[in-house]
């Protein structure tokens, strides 16, 4: 299926591996100019000179997202060199951990800052630019939003407000026809979270434990899963979704999962 991504410019943050190199790659195969922004630039130039070997169009922006001023850099050097943006896709975080016993007023601050803010800037700086191609907007959020995880209070507490604001930007942009949806990951293999496993004693065992609770095949959700659908909401052909969250994680949250 023809998504009618070619040419368009889609900016995604964390886009150089993870969830969102996954999303960079699916919209290139599509035939869109992905500009993914991450910290690392080993990283970065490995995604940029994957997609160019293949013919695709990208280009690779290094920046730290919590530095004041980067999200308006970022946006001025796109409109500079491409003259456009069309999409964004919110996607740079972590789980740090910062939780209620464990952390503390400061560290929670810093959290919800690192996490969050860029989501808000990114999107404020990109606006104009949104309005005049009547593009869209997804944020990727996660299950612990709805579900909890413990220990974790920063990402929850961003992740949760990620979500509001896919719906109060949704309202805020009608009138400008820009369309904002959320998707909402579980349990997807991503580096950080094979760090995250390495942590336990028997990260084998941790992992079986995870899996034997997602209902639909017992499996991890793939990152190409999560990117395939992430194209799909950023095209036309999703031209009448906004303030959805969407969840592609088997059932992990909606379902009982006694019925495994």
């Amino acid at each position: 299926m023809d998504l009618g991504l070619k040419d368009k410019v889609i900016l995604i943050t964390g886009g150089t591996k993870g969830i969102g190199g996954a999303i960079s790659k699916a919209v290139a195969r599509e035939n869109a100019i992905p500009v993914f922004i991450g910290r690392g630039e080993a990283s970065g130039n490995k995604m940029l000179e994957t997609l160019k070997a293949s013919g695709k169009k990208a280009r690779f922006i290094q920046a730290n997202l919590n530095e004041e001023g980067e999200s308006k850099r970022i946006v001025e050097e796109v409109l500079q060199v491409f003259g456009k943006i069309d999409a964004l896709v919110n996607n740079a975080g972590a789980n740090d951990s910062i939780g209620l016993e464990a952390g503390n007023p400061k560290k929670f601050a810093n959290s919800v800052f690192n996490n969050l803010n860029h989501y808000y800037e990114m999107a404020h700086y990109c606006l104009p630019a949104l309005k005049e191609s009547k593009g869209n907007i997804l944020n990727i959020s996660s299950k612990v939003a709805l579900v909890g995880q413990g220990g974790t209070s920063g990402y929850a507490a961003s992740k949760g407000a990620q979500l509001a604001l896919t719906r109060e930007w949704a309202a805020e942009l009608l009138p400008y026809n820009i369309r904002v949806n959320a998707i909402l990951p579980a349990e997807v293999m991503t580096p950080l979270y094979k760090s995250w496993l390495d942590s336990f004693d028997d990260p084998e065992q941790k992992l079986k434990n995870i899996t034997q609770n997602i209902p639909l095949e017992q499996r991890m959700t793939s990152d190409t899963e999560i990117a395939d659908l992430a194209a799909f909401i950023l095209s036309e052909k999703s031209g009448h979704t906004t303030a959805q969250w969407f969840s592609p994680d088997g059932g992990y949250v909606h379902l009982d999962r006694s019925l495994t």
